[in-house]
């Protein structure tokens, strides 16, 4: 086995003009993620340094892992600098790194993610607070709500009130019959 290196130690901010994508990550985030990150990174700030390569040639780093948080710099934020850290491997191994980074992420459990929203309502968050901080629509809050057990996370829902409306309708045609 290989001796563990921290390149993470090495964390150095760069101007972003000499920042590059890479040409080969097939991960695409959906519209709703990117929307997520760019409001974990308003929230939080930048936790995590973009992983790359620097090309000598070019004087370029190119991105390995971190492309959405590089997004978000030029688009949202328009930074003039990010957080790198740097890796010196050939391009096949950097391939193989940028897999392993995406894939190595993980899921989110739904009993825990159903936990988690429990507290959160009990702790006094509404369904659209946790909506927002959480990037989650309505309807998946309400299904999370469900398996953590309805009288608890029900507790303060607003419900319509479409069985009385059904009741005054039936009501009004049954006396026009009359």
């Amino acid at each position: 086995m290989s001796e563990i290196q921290f390149p993470v130690l090495g964390v150095k901010m760069v101007d972003i003009e000499k920042v590059v994508a890479n040409d080969y990550n097939p991960n695409k985030v959906a519209p709703p993620e990117m929307q997520l990150l760019k409001h974990s990174i308003e929230e939080d700030g930048y936790t995590q340094p973009i992983v790359t390569y620097y090309d000598k040639k070019n004087d370029k780093y190119i991105v390995v892992d971190g492309f959405h948080r590089y997004r978000c710099a030029k688009e949202y934020f328009n930074l003039k600098q990010i957080p790198i850290v740097t890796i010196d491997k050939d391009l096949e191994n950097r391939m193989a790194s940028t897999i392993r980074h995406n894939r190595a992420r993980g899921t989110h459990q739904i009993i825990d993610m159903s936990h988690i929203v429990l507290s959160l309502t009990q702790s006094g968050w509404t369904e659209k607070e946790i909506s927002k901080h959480l990037g989650m629509e309505l309807d998946e809050i309400i299904r999370l709500k469900q398996i953590t057990g309805l009288k608890d996370m029900f507790a303060n829902h607003k419900f319509s009130k479409s069985w009385e409306e059904f009741e005054v309708n039936m009501k009004k045609k049954g006396d026009e019959k009359t």
